[in-house]
């Protein structure tokens, strides 16, 4: 049970005294889109009918966020960091049906995951920019079979699943196919382009210097590919964090600085809610896509998402109102200090 500060504890219990007068009326509007959320929210719906709609709902915003990993998409797997289309496709699927609506990684550790009410975010990452991942055909749309096109597929058929990943590429995404064309569609397309440093570097067997250079150069070869493009997230090759482990997510090299939003380790569960004071941007886990069985299944995908479903008051899910932040006051979680002001129990 978290302990509900003063300032909390007294807009709870106006929204009670609000619920029994009925004097409370929602603030009817569509919801911004995530590019547009505030950086300092304001109240979008009255006391008495948030806390109404959050308890419906289940909302629980201090719940689990799973980050998925893949790498390669192909018809015969041959390691365990590979999926086959089939495999892909039935996870999508899967996540659909069980409520998930994909988000960038950006969003979700900023918290600016403008999802519906009783929906759940998973981030669908993607390292080494692999041609099985993406690339352009002549007409200029998703070649077939890649993960984009799958992805783009399931969306259609499922219009609640958001289609949209986040991408962490070294130098020459993609097989160097169609120079920067494929990542100029990825961003128009609202997907995100990560760093995943310049030639795949195990940067805990690196240099201070290295780290840097590793880094800033990646992330200066998306910038020249994408012109006024911020880099917002980095995926460490291997999982392997530098020894100065604030230079993966801030630095510079040859007068070229690099500032991120979240660094995304290999991990073997889901991550902490971004509004949680368990969160740290620098060490955001991801889980493996994987099926029940083979090597370390209990730290893949199917493994959690079972684990997820059994439970299902341990994950994210959303209230609908992307400015304000709900969840059970049984919950053990503890809500960060910064986000008090947005805070919503029930």
């Amino acid at each position: 049970m978290i302990v509900v500060p003063p300032r909390r504890a007294a807009v709870l219990t106006a929204a009670l005294a609000l619920a029994v007068s009925g004097c409370g009326q929602a603030d009817v509007r569509t919801p911004p889109p995530m590019s547009a959320v505030p950086a300092v929210p304001a109240a979008t719906t009255s006391p008495a009918i948030a806390f109404a709609d959050a308890k419906t709902v289940r909302a629980n915003e201090l719940g689990d966020v799973p980050f998925l990993m893949y790498h390669r998409i192909v018809a015969e797997p041959g390691s365990v960091y590979d999926r086959s289309p089939a495999q892909f496709r039935a996870e999508l699927e899967r996540l659909a049906a069980e409520d998930y609506v994909p988000v960038t990684a950006k969003e979700a550790a900023t918290g600016r995951m403008d999802i519906p009410a009783g929906k759940h975010p998973v981030v669908l990452t993607f390292d080494d920019g692999d041609p099985s991942q993406f690339g352009l055909d002549a007409a200029g749309k998703p070649i077939a079979g890649t993960a984009v096109d799958l992805l783009l597929q399931v969306g259609v058929q499922h219009p609640g699943f958001r289609p949209v990943a986040s991408f962490y590429v070294n130098a020459n995404p993609f097989g160097g196919q169609g120079g920067s064309e494929p990542l100029e569609w990825l961003r128009a397309n609202g997907f995100e382009v990560g760093n995943h440093t310049y030639s795949h570097a195990n940067l805990a067997e690196a240099g201070d210097d290295l780290v840097q250079r590793e880094i800033a150069d990646g992330d200066q070869a998306i910038v020249r590919a994408l012109p006024g493009y911020r880099v917002s997230s980095l995926a460490l090759p291997f999982g392997a964090a530098p020894s100065n482990p604030d230079l993966a997510r801030t630095g510079a090299s040859s007068g070229i600085s690099y500032e991120y939003d979240c660094v995304l380790l290999v991990g073997a569960g889901p991550s902490p809610s971004p509004y949680s004071a368990a969160f740290d941007p620098l060490n955001v886990p991801r889980i493996r896509s994987q099926d029940a069985t083979g090597e370390d299944a209990r730290y893949g995908s199917t493994t959690w998402l079972d684990e997820l479903a059994a439970h299902p008051d341990r994950r994210y899910t959303s209230d609908g109102v992307p400015d304000r932040i709900s969840y059970p006051l049984s919950t053990s979680v503890v809500l960060a200090e910064e986000f008090e002001g947005r805070a919503f129990g029930y």
